[in-house]
């Protein structure tokens, strides 16, 4: 399984937004200029995070985008999977009565297990945490610091 680029730009979207002050809203141009987002794409996406109450779009010469909630309220998972829909890593997960062998099966176990625990940990993963540990936000590298550790 790999997130799409919808899941992962959704991502970068509302991390910006949430190293941003309380209430502020930021024009979209700079969102995909910082975050690497194509203005297009970003749009898209900003609907579904919307919809899903995670952002508000504000229309108009002074509008952009706001997060509608505190960054210790949005988990990883309900961004990614506002975007891509819930997470099944195999058919027999998403569509059960698809295999006559699923209530006896190892390897359905194992695909229940596994999407269990990734979408756990997805789900303890909230923005504020995120932006407490590192960021992904554009931050002009140490190339000395680079430079020591090879050498």
């Amino acid at each position: 399984m790999r997130l799409t680029r919808a899941g992962e730009y959704a991502v970068r979207c509302v991390l910006y937004l949430a190293g941003r002050e309380k209430g502020e809203v930021i024009p979209r141009k700079e969102i995909a200029n910082e975050m690497e987002i194509p203005d297009q794409f970003l749009g898209k996406v900003a609907q579904q995070l919307a919809k899903a109450g995670v952002i508000e779009i504000i229309q108009g010469s002074r509008g952009g985008f706001r997060l509608l909630r505190p960054p210790e309220e949005i988990t990883l998972l309900v961004v990614v999977e506002t975007v891509i829909g819930e997470i099944f890593l195999n058919d027999c997960i998403l569509n059960p009565d698809s295999c006559r062998r699923v209530p006896t099966c190892a390897v359905h176990q194992v695909w229940e297990k596994a999407r269990s625990q990734l979408r756990d940990t997805l789900q303890r993963a909230t923005f504020a945490q995120l932006l407490a540990d590192t960021t992904c936000l554009n931050q002009p590298i140490d190339e000395s610091a680079e430079i020591s550790e090879i050498g």
